[in-house]
């Protein structure tokens, strides 16, 4: 039997990059999507996928590497173009050979990138966001609000140390006119991937502050980014945001800091301005404003109060030379009224006066008889309270032969009543005994 050829791994993996070199020797556009990417030392590793249209499963993996000669000139190239870096989530289109290394194994080397096939992915993945942000009627929300005539309590959301954020309230404090604002920084990152929910958690701050009623109220929202690259903007281009933006219940001013392209966060906000010190200037000119037609409003008022005062001197004098004659003929009206009064009065007065002398002489002619009977019976009820009172009297007792013996001025009515040594009075009918108990 005769025994198969065995090789090394070296030697298999040797076999492997000779066939490709000699079968792929051309460079080959590829388009995919980056499921990764990472620098390290200059390079740049991607790895890069497939996906299923229909299940977005993955059915094909790939890694890519771009050296740093190479990547040193396409990342400038293509962070210009489009605006952002590469990321995660990115469609591209690569220019790459097969390139197989003994220890390394397989990966596609890129020497080109098409930065055009990204920008039209991202005008696909902008124009499906806008349309459903106007599909569910919410894009043009953040128009319809009203910026209150005294916008000076603004809610700012931004980086904390970004220069940006200085030169905001830098240009607000220090404006020509004297006008006052109030500012409250909300942090949140203003760059690379924590963009999205970093600024959403500070609108729904804003928006917990703004109903709490032990805070002031704010006037309006203003979301600025300055000093920051271009490439950075891909966090502003997002759904989540975009809806959160346009339903807020404040008007939302950005300026972050780029004028070439409008991001979707530019286009659902109430106003939009190239940078965080134009947006400064927005509030200082629409305040501005309010203090010129208040300044109009007080010379109108300056202007109107004498000439309406003149009016109403002259209609003062037409009505007091009116009062005289009419205040005669009111009195003339008034005396005369009186006078009716006066004799309605007498003559109800008169006629009340008679009924009621008549009233009382009723009253007086059946007093007289009603008196004597009461006065009779009366008399006859004394006389026989006399008689009750004579029967009971205690002399006719004593005029009988009874005695009465006191004790302390009481009648005594029981030997039980009196102790030895008491003093008795037994009164009789022709004098009085003292006696002494023993």
């Amino acid at each position: 039997m005769t025994r198969e050829v065995t090789l090394t791994l070296y030697e298999l993996n040797s076999l492997v990059r000779e066939t490709l070199e000699r079968t792929l020797r051309s460079e080959y556009w590829v388009e995919a999507e980056l499921s990764e990417c990472r620098e390290s030392r200059g390079h740049c590793y991607m790895e890069l996928v497939q996906k299923d249209e229909q299940s977005a499963t993955p059915i094909a993996r790939a890694s890519a590497k771009c050296w740093r000669t190479q990547w040193l000139m396409l990342q400038p190239y293509f962070e210009r173009t489009t605006g952002q870096q590469l990321h995660a989530g990115l469609k591209v289109r690569l220019k790459v050979y097969a390139q197989f290394h003994e220890a390394f194994g397989f990966s596609w080397i890129v020497t080109d990138i098409d930065p055009t096939f990204t920008l039209g992915d991202m005008a696909r993945k902008r124009q499906e966001i806008i349309r459903q942000l106007k599909q569910e009627g919410i894009f043009d929300l953040q128009k319809e609000l009203t910026l209150p005539l005294f916008c000076q309590h603004i809610a700012v959301i931004s980086s904390e140390t970004a220069a940006g954020y200085g030169d905001f309230v830098k240009q607000l404090a220090d404006n020509p006119h004297g006008l006052r604002f109030a500012t409250r920084l909300f942090p949140a990152i203003m760059q690379g991937e924590g963009v999205e929910q970093s600024i959403i958690a500070a609108l729904d701050c804003i928006y917990n502050d703004q109903s709490s009623i032990v805070n002031y109220q704010f006037d309006a929202v203003v979301i600025i980014r300055g000093g920051g690259a271009t490439a950075d903007l891909s966090g502003f281009d997002t759904l989540a945001l975009a809806e959160n933006v346009a339903q807020f219940p404040l008007p939302v001013i950005t300026g972050i800091g780029h004028d070439r392209d409008e991001c979707i966060l530019d286009m659902v906000s109430h106003t939009r301005v190239k940078t965080p010190t134009a947006a400064a200037q927005f509030l200082i000119s629409h305040a501005e404003q309010t203090l010129r037609r208040i300044e109009t409003c007080e010379e109108r008022i300056a202007r109107y109060v004498p000439k309406r005062l003149e009016t109403e001197r002259l209609r003062m004098l037409r009505l007091s030379e009116r009062i005289p004659p009419l205040f005669s003929l009111f009195r003339t009206r008034q005396e005369a009224r009186i006078d009716q009064l006066l004799q309605r009065l007498e003559s109800q007065t008169q006629r009340k006066t008679e009924r009621e002398f008549q009233r009382i002489d009723n009253i007086l002619s059946r007093l007289s008889p009603l008196t004597a009977r009461i006065l009779d019976a009366h008399r006859h009820r004394l006389q026989l309270l006399e008689q009750r009172a004579k029967a009971l009297d205690p002399t006719l007792l004593l005029h009988r032969g009874y005695s009465i013996t006191l004790l302390n001025g009481n009648v005594l009515r029981s030997p039980a009543q009196a102790k030895p040594g008491d003093v008795i009075e037994t009164r009789l009918e022709q004098g009085v005994l003292h006696s002494t108990v023993t």
